[in-house]
């Protein structure tokens, strides 16, 4: 369960958003009147940045495209256009908002817009655009690859948003083009991997109408909505290939691919609430949604096995499924006492899987057919967890709570072979119990402390890596005086899982602390740091040259240490002047290069090149600073430059430095 107590969700994303790396572009100062300009009976704000972006890349430029990808170029960097009426009474809108940001070839493009005439309607859009590129790593024979653009779009409008009846309608569009590559492997378990080029051709909608009721305390809001997707991303291959060991028999001489699937998925959402109960509050949520999906896999290969026969494969495989997903949670808040707050909240979710999927694969050479069915798979789960926060003063707080989960899950798998046919049905439920407390202290005003505990046991674990036998710890203070505040964070998290077959442990234990200071108007300052530590040992078995090989573990050791600085500096309202930097370094198991596997392992043990996976050292480190000068009220110009750099320690296949920067005006009129 894990559930951070006494509010504190955001600090448990710190250590994360402390690896976001911030971008020197778009400046981000102000231009142009703070009050704006009247044009009729409206107030018009309106400023652009335009300007140009250089870059220069040395060393692996796909792995930068995958972390940065910035490119040369002019850019609108950002716009920025608001539109209010005076008296708030206009005619056919009171407020237009448009704010964009990349647009013009930047790899991340982003754009919305809000009108709205008062307690008449609201519209507001919302565009995205992302240049995905995963590159070709040297593992997969650089085999495998993508570089394609997500584009998403959000259209939402309501009808009488201040009022006690409100209505909604929405669209929502996702797809994903671009080129392609990965590797197939023909004809058997010892043959050989052959690249394939493909096309991707993703696509998602999303339709939903809704509705909104405020009546005697209650808040009813519901949402019916009609989701449909479809992916066509064909592969084909019409040239001789000898695949990755050109000197073995195996050739592929053709290959052709398709599978097209396409699905939808109808729901219901539904919420009431009630809040503003001075003795009780009431939370209560129902979705449910019915996904339906056809499919087919049609695939054909020609070519040579590796004993030098002609080989001539199809496959298919089609079907129908269905899952329909139930969820439902009631949560319930008293106040016996103006210090006492009890919760309780109880939830169910119901996942099914069900239809008939077939496989058939058929050998033109041996003329070969088989066939397996799938049927079923259900996950029903249960909580229950109750939460009570006593405030003994204003400066001391104490929590407790236990929380309880059952979750059971079935299956069912149909197999069957010419007229042979075997049913195999199977059932799990597990049980977790966990126990939480903490205690919030103030023991001088600027000072905050909490500290959070939780306990918890699962008598059947799912999986191996799941939580069984855990414990985690939780400690953050906060000293926060005038333009000063300063937050330290600590939190563990143990589990230790053991199955009939395998076993589990991880230790994980996370530190940060971040500050924040503005002493003066044309100063502020921040400042932080995190450190994550995380040791996992897992219980292995699998084949290796034709042998089952079991009783030997899977490590993985990590030390991920994350910084960063930034301050900004005005001179006499005319010069703004910004430095930062980041870095994120992870020193792995201590380890500066790779070692020899010991002497002694089992001649069908692969735990020397596991040995090599078992940490991943590696550095990033981003410095930027920033300058804009202001010529007048309306016009101000910047330059700002940016490097990136990033390492790995023990192989440094993906390397990298890059110089990149920025020119521009900003400009309001």
């Amino acid at each position: 369960m894990r559930r951070p107590g006494l509010a504190l969700c955001p600090l448990a994303l710190a250590p994360i958003l402390a690896l976001a790396q911030q971008t020197v572009a778009p400046t981000g100062a102000r231009v142009g009147e703070a009050r704006g300009e009247d044009v009729g009976d409206y107030n018009v704000l309106n400023s652009f940045e335009t300007g140009y972006r250089f870059l220069d890349v040395g060393g692996n430029r796909g792995k930068y495209r995958s972390d940065v990808n910035f490119r040369n170029g002019i850019r609108l960097l950002s716009s920025s256009l608001s539109v209010n009426s005076k008296e708030g009474r206009a005619r056919w809108f009171d407020t237009l908002q448009l704010n964009t940001q990349g647009l013009g070839n930047d790899p991340y493009q982003y754009s919305n817009l809000r009108v709205e005439k008062n307690a008449l309607y609201r519209y507001d859009l919302i565009w995205r655009s992302s240049d995905y590129f995963n590159p070709a790593l040297g593992l997969a024979q650089g085999w495998h690859a993508m570089d394609t653009t997500r584009r998403l779009q959000d259209h939402d409008f309501t009808l009488f948003p201040l009022g006690a009846f409100r209505f909604f309608a929405g669209f929502s569009r996702a797809t994903q083009s671009g080129p392609a590559l990965s590797s197939v492997q023909l004809f058997d378990s010892r043959g050989d991997e052959y690249p394939l080029f493909s096309n991707v051709d993703r696509r998602q909608n999303e339709f939903r109408i809704g509705s909104e009721v405020r009546l005697a305390g209650f808040k009813l809001h519901w949402i019916r909505a009609w989701e449909s997707y479809r992916e066509d991303t064909p592969a084909l291959r019409e040239t001789r290939s000898s695949g990755a060991n050109p000197t073995d028999n195996n050739v592929l001489n053709q290959f052709k691919r398709t599978e097209p699937w396409e699905g939808s998925t109808p729901s219901w959402r539904v919420s009431l609430l009630r809040d503003n109960n001075r003795y009780w509050g009431v939370n209560a949520r129902f979705t449910h949604s019915d996904g339906q999906r056809d499919f087919a896999f049609d695939e054909t290969a020609i070519g040579t096995n590796r004993f030098g026969g002609a080989v001539n494969r199809q496959v298919l495989v089609a079907g129908t499924g269905r899952r329909p997903v139930t969820a439902a949670s009631l949560t319930l808040s008293l106040f016996p006492a103006a210090n006492l707050t009890v919760t309780n909240h109880s939830g169910f979710h119901n996942t099914r899987i069900e239809g008939d999927a077939r496989l058939q694969e058929l050998d033109n050479g041996s003329l070969l057919n088989s066939l397996v069915s799938f049927n079923y798979l259900g996950i029903r789960t249960f909580t229950n967890q109750t939460d009570a926060l006593l405030r003994i003063t204003p400066r001391i707080a104490l929590r407790g709570g236990y929380w309880f989960a059952n979750r059971r899950i079935r299956s069912t798998e149909r197999e069957s072979v010419f007229d042979f046919a075997n049913t195999v049905q199977a059932q799990q439920t597990n049980t977790q119990h966990a126990g939480v407390a903490g205690l919030r202290l103030q023991p001088v005003r600027p000072l905050t402390l909490v500290f959070d505990a939780e306990i918890g046991r699962n008598d059947r674990p799912f999986s191996p890596i799941s939580d069984r036998d855990y414990h985690a710890f939780h400690a953050r203070a906060q000293w926060k005086q005038r333009s000063f505040a300063v937050t330290a964070f600590a939190r563990t998290n143990y589990n230790f899982n053991t199955t009939s077959l395998l076993a589990h442990s991880s230790r994980s234990r996370n530190y940060s602390a971040n500050l924040s200071w503005l002493p003066r108007d044309w100063f502020t300052l921040d400042a932080g740091y995190s450190k994550l530590h995380l040791d996992t040992a897992t219980g292995i078995a699998y084949f290796a040259s034709g042998r089952f090989v079991q009783g030997e573990r899977s490590i993985y050791r990590s030390n991920l240490h994350a910084g960063h600085f930034g301050a900004r500096f005005a001179i006499r309202s005319r010069i703004e002047l910004y430095t930062g930097y980041s870095h994120t370094q992870d020193s792995g198991d201590g380890r500066s290069v790779l070692e020899t596997p010991p002497a002694g392992l089992d001649p069908g043990s692969s735990l020397a090149l596991f040995r090599q996976a078992q940490t991943f050292p590696m550095r990033f480190l981003s410095p930027l600073a920033r300058v804009s000068v202001r010529i007048n009220s309306k016009l101000r110009w910047n330059v700002g430059y940016q490097y990136y750099g990033y390492g790995e320690e023990l192989l440094d296949l993906q390397g990298y430095r890059a110089h990149s920067g920025y020119t521009s005006v900003l400009w309001s009129f």
